[in-house]
């Protein structure tokens, strides 16, 4: 199956770049690059797209808003959104991340990323720069009791403690296969548990997994230090 793709940046040679890496796989296929944010907006609402790489500052409407309303929660069949980033965009992500996006690019990334990314993103099974992702989610999310944090989302049920250790990896930027290689169970066993505490947190994707467990300090307990 053809995954679909948009692609919204001001640069053209960004967005040159990534059609031509992108478009040279068998399995992927550019339907629009545009050059903001109204215009990704309206080629995401037109053509549904599987996967939107949208760079943060743009004219018109930035990724951050784009990101918003492509993945409100009344959008019955929202595009899986990557956001393209670079490191002094860092205060940005949390963001795009509470806005929906499931994955982050950095525009210096190989070939072989980019199509990672995109290909990732499709199936919504891993995250793409974990180390860069666990950096964003540790340093920007607050401290659970600290004076800046909010209220943390309680799970409808408690997380078991296998789920727990589950998180604790996620959050450390693992994809399935090493958290499976590190908790020596299955793959199939961790996609389940991961399943399972994404419906007890009402969570959209394995990002907004991997930030409550930073925000609710579950991350930073037994095992949660940076890998």
């Amino acid at each position: 199956m053809t995954i679909s793709v948009v692609i919204a940046d001001d640069q053209e040679m960004v967005r040159t770049g990534f059609r031509m890496i992108l478009d040279s796989e068998p399995d992927i296929e550019v339907v629009a690059d545009v050059v903001d944010g109204e215009a990704a907006l309206d080629a995401a609402r037109r053509l549904h797209p599987d996967v939107c790489l949208l760079d943060i500052r743009m004219p018109r409407l930035d990724g951050l808003e784009v990101t918003r309303l492509l993945c409100a929660p009344e959008v019955v069949r929202p595009p899986r959104v990557v956001i393209v980033t670079t490191f002094d965009l860092d205060e940005y992500v949390h963001t795009a991340l509470r806005n929906g996006a499931c994955g982050f690019l950095l525009k210096d990334s190989s070939p072989a990323m980019l199509v990672e990314a995109v290909r990732a993103a499709a199936v919504g099974d891993s995250l793409i720069s974990p180390a860069i992702t666990v950096r964003l989610l540790r340093d920007m999310a607050p401290a659970a009791g600290s004076p800046g944090a909010g209220p943390v989302r309680q799970p409808a049920e408690p997380l078991t403690e296998r789920e727990q250790d589950v998180v604790r990896c996620l959050a450390r930027g693992m994809t399935n296969a090493e958290i499976a290689s590190e908790l020596f169970v299955s793959l199939s066993t961790v996609k389940t548990h991961l399943g399972h505490v994404q419906i007890k947190l009402e969570a959209r994707n394995r990002v907004e997994i991997a930030a409550w467990a930073w925000e609710s300090g579950l991350a930073a307990g037994p095992g949660g230090g940076p890998a």
